[in-house]
């Protein structure tokens, strides 16, 4: 909870990994609060009262999967909604003139984000998730300790040079307001 409200305020494109790092980790604990508060939040030097505060958040995304029929895969409706904003603000950055360099980026990581999607199961899922799909793919190689390729290290390189523009453009207009 602590690390996803300082994500949330600094870096949105992180703070996405993250939570799906999170329902992931709900996942691996079998969805049983017992469970995450014992094995995994005993974990961190909390105090008393901040892992009450992290067992009850734990607590309600556990509730919100079991409602939203997430439980074995996919995301919460809260995750895909900020994806969705993401996804928004990238179509509009790239219909308009006025973002070069984006847009410059953004024909750059085109291919790679063709060929994701053709090697993917979903077919019909947004530019923005497929890249988002890629970095959360290599995130988890590499907690494994798997390899990843070079051509796949030069693709997360610009893919991640584009969802960093983005997360610098989402902070803007949140502060504010880009003009299109």
């Amino acid at each position: 909870m602590y690390i996803a409200q300082e994500l949330r305020k600094k870096n949105i494109a992180e703070y996405i990994l993250y939570m799906w790092q999170v329902e992931d980790t709900i996942r691996a604990f079998g969805c049983q609060l017992s469970r995450i508060r014992r094995e995994y939040i005993e974990q961190f030097d909390y105090t008393d009262e901040q892992k009450e505060e992290e067992t009850d958040w734990f607590g309600n995304l556990i509730r919100m999967m079991n409602e939203e029929g997430c439980r074995e895969r996919g995301h919460l409706q809260i995750n895909k909604t900020t994806l969705m904003m993401l996804e928004d603000l990238h179509r509009q950055l790239i219909d308009s003139t006025k973002f070069p360099f984006y847009t410059s980026e953004y024909y750059k990581v085109l291919p790679y984000i063709v060929e994701l999607r053709n090697r993917g199961a979903n077919k019909k899922e947004n530019e923005i998730e497929t890249c988002f799909n890629s970095l959360y793919g290599v995130m988890m190689l590499k907690l494994q300790k798997k390899d990843i390729s070079p051509d796949t290290a030069h693709a997360v390189k610009e893919i991640t040079t584009l969802i960093g523009m983005l997360n610098d453009y989402y902070f803007k207009d949140k502060s504010e307001g880009l003009e299109f």
